[in-house]
């Protein structure tokens, strides 16, 4: 039988869906064609904000690259925008003339954002936030400019003022109401929001009416001023006021659109030939701009496409969580309450948790949590099923597990996914129950998060219940779960995985890259930009003073031994031991600087003088005049030891801070590692050298010195780990070397020591380092032998085989 022809317009998530699900379903029923305006395949538009954080790439959020429409005999149109629709001809007509015919046509035109009619909404540096070319310009103005505003203190905007802190910027949101996300959360929790938000260095203007977007001379925005008067300057300002459906093809076509393209229970306009799903639906009244409703529209449309006549769409309930690391809040339902409901509150403002329920004829209806929302789901099924919560009203606001049914057990571990039945629903947005999940890894033989989204979809979309989808799987696998890095290949050019890549290195005494290559049947001759550097990492690490340093397998960082720059100019930061200096390397410094016209000076978080904008050909030069040992900065490397002036000056000093920072710095300062490592000595506990978030913290007490290890002051901020107290300045040298040896033969390229703990376990290392003194000593005793001799790569470059060639300009 001759299939029939599909034309999707528009490419984003719940058109997609409504794909899969047809395929699934019915997959030789039609030809499908796809048009979309953006450049880009399918995509996790959810996870913008991760990326524009720094957390993810755009890579990390593709959900069907262009593969997958191969594969499944799909024609994809991409930067292709429908300028009309042919109701008669059953065409569309792209705007460069691409004709396509369609039998059913479904419209996945989603949503356009917002934009305040006012003066100056035009000047370059005035965005809105609703995909990935938002993104990148957002990231590209971080890179350029220092002050954002963004208007707006919905979920969107704070995810975006988040994301531009995280880059740099100092942002200020701006928003008409008196509490943050108004329409998700009550004056309690908006208030809690924001006080988290102030204290990650936010800045928060409410109850502001925007006047005028000024700009410059050049057409760029500078300043947002409002009807007060008030004005405050800006770059970049991003409009995260709200989205409109995407109606104006709909309309063209003579559609009837009311707020959204107005659809049935069956997802089908008033002409039944053309469906709709999405941001740009208006179902009995409503437009839903979260995941969960679109994904369950696309159910129903898939199984009408597939003339299968069942299924309604009858509207949803909806839910709201923040994707702003550390930030948990959960909203559902008539949160606000309303006459006739009573509610039940907990607030503990000290221990940031808030949590009111609201209830009305013995049903919840309404919730919303903050700080604590372990039981989000559990109160989220309760709302949306109607559940007579009568005789578990007096335990309700404690949770799931404190409802007295047989079988409940406590959160610790994965009990709360033992605990949970096989019909709870796990993923919301996709629709996916616990049974199906445990099902899947017990036919398939899944043990990895990935494989578990991949069968079931469940975490692939918002992210939300990943934590729980994990507990499921450490419940159902047992000893077999692991995390995707444990199985993921090094690269595309090998099946090895970094473990077992090392292992061989080290059974099997290889040498060299090419060595490592041939033994472990390396799919590509020379590898790649990703396997070389790990390759030459490994094979030094493991045999110092053997195994031959590859500098061309490092990447230009460590081959020029100078931080590269956005212009192509370098930074250099030379080494000053515990961030002591002297006048005459004040005055060597600024002779530098003058001398080769280096443009900035900036005094780094690391206690560090940075010269920045350094010529590539005056780089040999400039280390030279400095005549200061490197600073490795640039470098998978000991960066710096941050130091506060301990009690050789501070009144509240308890150690001599200084001098244990300098003895550690010299005795590690040429020590490469699989990352950066970052050290701080703080003489006291008031820790004014911010050891607690160090990859080693060293703080000096009354007693002596504790150890923290694992901390990262990131991106995602993470406070060290507490790893043992010690006496004297020997034994801190030779337990943290210990650690950072371990580290060093055990993590994998490009794994900071926050991430090697969270993989081994704290405990691992405590075995390793502070249980086995004669493992500790060897531990150090490796790292020494493997620093004796490292060449300092300024001064010595010869021995560290700087190829000088590179530091030559081109001439014409």
């Amino acid at each position: 039988m001759k299939k029939l022809k599909l034309v999707m317009v528009g490419n984003g998530m719940a058109g997609v869906r409504t794909l899969e699900e047809l395929l699934k379903i019915a997959p030789d029923v039609y030809d499908i064609t796809v048009f979309g305006a953006e450049s880009y395949a399918n995509y996790n538009r959810i996870l913008l904000s991760p990326v524009l954080a720094g957390e993810q790439t755009i890579q990390d959020i593709m959900l069907n690259d262009v593969d997958w429409y191969e594969q499944n005999n799909i024609t994809l149109h991409l930067g292709k925008k429908i300028a009309k629709i042919d109701r008669v001809r059953r065409q569309v007509i792209a705007e460069d003339g691409t004709v396509a015919e369609y039998d059913r046509l479904l419209l996945a035109t989603g949503s356009n954002p917002f934009i305040l009619p006012v003066p100056g909404k035009d000047l370059e540096g005035v965005i809105s936030y609703r995909d990935i070319q938002d993104t990148n310009a957002m990231i590209e103005a971080a890179q350029q400019h220092k002050h954002a505003v963004v208007i707006g203190g919905g979920l969107l905007g704070l995810e975006a003022a988040n994301g531009l802190k995280l880059r740099g910027m100092d942002v200020t949101v701006v928003h008409l109401p008196n509490w943050l996300m108004e329409r998700q959360l009550d004056p309690v929790a908006g208030k809690m929001l924001q006080k988290s938000l102030e204290d990650r260095g936010l800045t928060f203007l409410l109850e502001k009416n925007t006047k005028e977007i000024v700009g410059d001379e050049n057409g760029r925005v500078k300043a947002i001023r409002f009807t007060d008067g008030v004005e405050v300057p800006a770059q970049l300002v991003v409009m995260a006021v709200g989205i409109r459906p995407n109606t104006a093809l709909a309309e063209s076509a003579g559609l009837y659109c009311n707020r959204g393209i107005v659809v049935n229970d069956t997802m089908q306009t008033y002409d039944p030939r053309i469906y709709a799903v999405g941001e740009c639906v208006n179902h009995r009244g409503t437009a839903y701009g979260l995941v969960a409703p679109l994904f369950e529209m696309a159910r129903v449309c898939a199984n009408h496409l597939a003339n299968f006549g069942i299924g309604r769409y009858q509207g949803s309930v909806t839910s709201t969580k923040l994707k702003v690391t550390g930030i948990d809040l959960f909203s559902a339902g008539e949160f606000m309450g309303g006459e006739g409901t009573e509610e039940i509150v907990l607030s503990d403002p000290i221990g940031g948790v808030y949590k009111k329920l609201v209830i009305k004829n013995d049903k919840l209806v309404g919730a919303c949590l903050y700080g604590d929302t372990v039981d989000g789901s559990w109160y989220f099924s309760l709302l949306r099923e109607g559940r007579d919560i009568g005789e578990i009203r007096d335990t309700l606001m404690f949770g799931e597990s404190n409802t007295g049914r047989p079988g409940d057990v406590g959160h610790e571990g994965f009990t709360k996914a033992a605990a949970m039945p096989d019909t709870a629903e796990v993923c919301g947005c996709n629709g996916v129950c616990k049974g199906a999940i445990v099902k899947a890894i017990k036919e398939k033989g899944l043990f990895t998060l990935d494989d578990v989204r991949k069968h079931t979809k469940a975490s692939a979309s918002c992210g939300s219940c990943t934590g729980l989808v994990e507990q499921i799987i450490m419940f159902t696998a047992g000893g077999d779960y692991s995390t995707s890095a444990k199985v993921k290949p090094m690269c595309g050019c090998t099946d090895r995985t970094h473990q077992e890549v090392r292992d061989a290195i080290k059974v099997n005494k290889l040498l060299t890259i090419s060595g490592a290559m041939h033994f472990l049947e390396w799919r590509t001759p020379n590898g790649c930009a990703s396997c070389r550097p790990a390759l030459n990492y490994y094979l030094i690490s493991t045999w110092p003073h053997e195994a031959k340093d590859d500098p061309q397998s490092r990447y230009i960082n460590e081959r020029a031994h100078a931080n590269i720059q956005k212009d192509g100019t370098y930074s250099v930061i030379p080494r000053m031991w515990g961030g002591e200096t002297t006048a005459s390397d004040l005055r060597r410094i600024a002779d530098v600087v003058d001398k080769y016209n280096i443009p900035t000076v900036k005094v780094t978080g690391g206690q560090r003088i940075d010269l920045l904008g350094v010529k590539k050909e005056d780089l040999q030069a400039v280390w030279k005049d400095l005549d200061m040992p490197c600073g490795h900065a640039y470098a998978k490397a000991l960066r710096t030891v941050k130091t506060c002036v301990g009690s050789e000056w501070c009144r509240f000093g308890t150690q001599d801070s200084t001098l244990m920072g300098q003895q550690l710095e010299r005795a590690l300062w040429k020590m490469y590692a699989p990352h950066k490592v970052k050290i701080a000595v703080s003489g006291c506990p008031r820790n004014c050298a911010e050891s607690g978030i160090k990859d080693v913290g060293v703080i000096g007490v009354d007693s002596g010195w504790e150890i923290y290890v694992g901390g990262n002051g990131g991106i995602k901020t993470e406070v060290a780990h507490f790893f043992v107290k010690l006496k004297t300045h020997e034994e801190v040298l030779e337990y943290s070397g210990a650690f950072l040896q371990l580290y060093r033969e055990e993590g994998w390229y490009l794994e900071r020591t926050v991430h090697y703990l969270a993989r081994v376990g704290l405990e691992h290392v405590k075995q390793k380092v502070l249980e086995d003194a004669e493992n500790r000593k060897a531990l150090y005793e490796r790292l020494l032998f493997s620093l004796e001799g490292e060449p300092d790569p300024w001064h010595e470059q010869d021995k560290a085989q700087v190829d000088a060639r590179q530091f030559m300009p081109l001439t014409a």
